[in-house]
């Protein structure tokens, strides 16, 4: 039923190229309206090409012989069903007179093996005349040139060839002139069998391929469970693949498998062809799940058995008969589900890929009937099968609707992101109002913990001074000097609360500036002479504002109790950076302490402050010399 393609390839790109799908679809549904009639009817040949009609042939079948004369095409299956044989074929025809230049003799189909002779002299041979169901020569056209001195007047053209059975052996009507008459039709007729098939043998497989390729890619993540594909792409890269082991056997002269096994191979496929196609249809109408597509699918499987049983009759046993119906019910089967679905694609106004997928249903199935007549019920041998051609249809109705179904979810796709955009975009706004939210309750928050800072070393430092100064007031004994020394003491407290508000954290060298700065008049009027040794020291990141405040209380007290109880003229500070930390010493030269003694409530205070912040507190007194060391920073917790 199928073996060749059409022409219009090229015009269908063009016309492609220039419309929109209605324009390339309009091109191709008229070429193949075109192939409906191609060579259906037998035309007369120009002036000065010799067509031969009629041959006496000896013909052989099961060893007996019988000589007649026959009318060319002679169709081997028609006149001997389901036998095999041989047959010689003498053509006598006269010249008006010898020609001075070469002739071409052009035979469409000869075969399955054969011999030409011309007068006397071998032509060609193809094929093992005595050995039946070898390789297959009748697929090809053949033209050949003959040289003018093997022509006479009255000529004798013998044609000897080996006929397989169910293999469309014969022989063909013979054209004989000069090649400008005879190469068009050679050229036209290797077109459609030989360069046609393997156009579309191409465009199937890369279709085919391509659909399979998105049947295994495209999966659907919108739904649990097990992993969901689209069984349309399946469907349509299946038939496809199919299709292109149908069409490629014209091509196969010596097939990989003895005959009639494979003879059967291209029916087999065809077959699954048409119950791919069939569900690729029954996908694009959506009737998969309904009850006509459960009996649909099942008539179509049925269908896919009986080619087998139906090549193994016409190709093994000789039924040909077999084959044509099979054939029949085949092309009726989509010849009435075309008409169904063309009702459906009109009445529900639906889109324009069912549309595709109609024309093509119908347009196969008439190419379909044409050559079903064509090489099975008329006595045609020699003509081109179309069917092939309308396969095209199927791939650009594939194509149309990857491109519809791209289109589609590159709109929802452009849609969501846009969605996307916007919420993202009010996200943002929400987080940047809450985050303004946030800095404003932290700044408060900030603002809310320096308040409570300031008040608590107030009550700490200043508050405690002052409750000093009123109990030496309430005593009624207290010295003018201590009370003036008291009330100093809880001016310089304030102050170092008030400067520790500026404090770089972690810049240690600034927080002894400003001790210096504001107890070096006291030091120098008590008659404390300050020795001042402080290195440029780096910045600990790690020393915060809390930990400098703590640091700043530590130091004070230290100082303090220098100016207070110590009795000493001198005193250093010293400041180094030590081991990735930083070393604090305050020496001085006064009546010092018993270090070993139970620390009194200053010490305690300063020691719980260093192990607060990391550090260590060690001290060291004796008379003449009493010494605090401080080391904070990494290594000295």
């Amino acid at each position: 039923m199928s073996e060749n393609a059409p022409p219009g390839v090229p015009s269908l790109r063009t016309g492609a190229a220039r419309g929109g799908p209605a324009t390339w679809l309009k091109l191709i549904a008229g070429l193949l309206l075109a192939l409906l009639l191609l060579r259906v009817g037998h035309t007369a040949p120009p002036d000065g090409l010799l067509e031969i009609g009629e041959a006496d042939a000896t013909i052989t079948v099961a060893g007996d012989s019988t000589t007649r004369t026959v009318a060319l095409p002679y169709q081997w299956d028609r006149e001997h069903p389901g036998r095999q044989g041989a047959a010689t074929f003498r053509i006598r025809f006269t010249i008006r007179s010898l020609p001075d230049s070469p002739l071409d003799l052009y035979i469409p189909r000869v075969g399955n093996a054969y011999e030409i002779r011309l007068n006397g002299t071998l032509l060609e041979r193809k094929g093992d005349l005595d050995v039946f169901n070898g390789a297959d020569h009748a697929q090809l056209p053949r033209q050949m040139t003959v040289a003018p001195d093997l022509f006479r007047l009255d000529n004798l053209l013998e044609i000897r060839i080996r006929a397989d059975l169910g293999r469309r052996g014969g022989l063909s009507r013979i054209h004989v002139g000069p090649r400008p008459l005879v190469e068009p039709l050679y050229d036209q007729d290797y077109f459609w069998r030989v360069t046609g098939s393997i156009g579309v043998i191409v465009f199937s497989l890369v279709v085919g391929l391509g659909a399979i390729a998105l049947w295994a890619t495209q999966v659907d993540t919108t739904r649990p469970g097990p992993v969901r594909r689209d069984p349309i792409y399946l469907h349509a890269g299946l038939a496809e693949l199919f299709w292109t082991l149908r069409v490629s056997d014209v091509l196969i002269e010596n097939p990989p498998l003895p005959w009639p096994w494979w003879g059967m191979v291209p029916v087999l496929a065809l077959g699954a062809w048409g119950y791919s196609m069939g569900m690729f249809c029954m996908e694009v109408a959506g009737w998969r799940d309904t009850r006509f597509g459960a009996a649909f699918r099942r008539w179509l499987a049925a269908l896919v058995v009986s080619s087998a049983a139906a090549a193994v009759m016409a190709r093994a046993l000789g039924w040909p008969l077999a084959l044509t119906a099979w054939y029949a019910a085949l092309g009726g089967t989509f010849l009435v589900f075309g008409a169904l679905f063309l009702a459906h694609v009109l009445r529900a106004r639906s889109p324009s890929a069912h549309r595709i997928v109609a024309l093509a249903i119908l347009l196969s199935v008439s190419v379909g009937l044409r050559d079903l007549y064509l090489f099975r019920i008329a006595p045609t041998y020699g003509a081109n099968s179309m069917i092939r051609y309308s396969a095209l249809l199927f791939g650009f109705g594939l194509a149309y609707i990857v491109l519809v179904r791209f289109r589609e979810a590159t709109a929802q796709a452009r849609e969501l992101l846009q969605t996307l955009a916007t919420r993202i975009s009010d996200r943002e706004a929400q987080l940047a109002r809450s985050y303004a939210e946030m800095e404003h309750m932290a700044h408060e928050r900030a603002l809310a913990e320096e308040r409570s800072r300031i008040l608590r070393d107030m009550h700490d430092g200043v508050g405690a001074h002052l409750s000093t100064a009123i109990r030496q007031l309430d005593s009624g004994v207290a010295q003018p000097g201590d009370l003036l020394q008291t009330m100093r003491d809880s001016m310089d407290h304030l102050k170092l609360s008030v400067d520790a508000l500026n404090l770089p954290a972690g810049d240690i060298g600034s927080l002894l500036a400003s001790l210096r700065y504001r107890l070096e008049p006291r030091l120098r009027s008590a008659g404390i002479e300050l020795e001042w040794a402080v290195d440029l020291l780096p910045i600990l990141p790690e020393v915060d504002g809390y930990r400098m405040r703590q640091l700043q209380f530590v130091l004070y007290e230290a100082l303090s109790n220098v100016l207070q109880h110590a009795g000493a003229d001198k005193l250093r500070i010293e400041a180094a950076s030590v081991g990735g930390g930083i070393r604090l010493r305050i020496v001085d030269n006064g009546r010092g302490f018993t270090a070993d003694a139970m620390p009194r409530n200053g010490l305690r205070s300063m020691r719980e402050r260093c192990a607060a912040i990391g550090g260590r507190l060690d001290y060291r007194s004796e008379a003449g010399r009493t010494e605090f060391e401080i080391r904070i920073g990494r290594g000295h917790a």
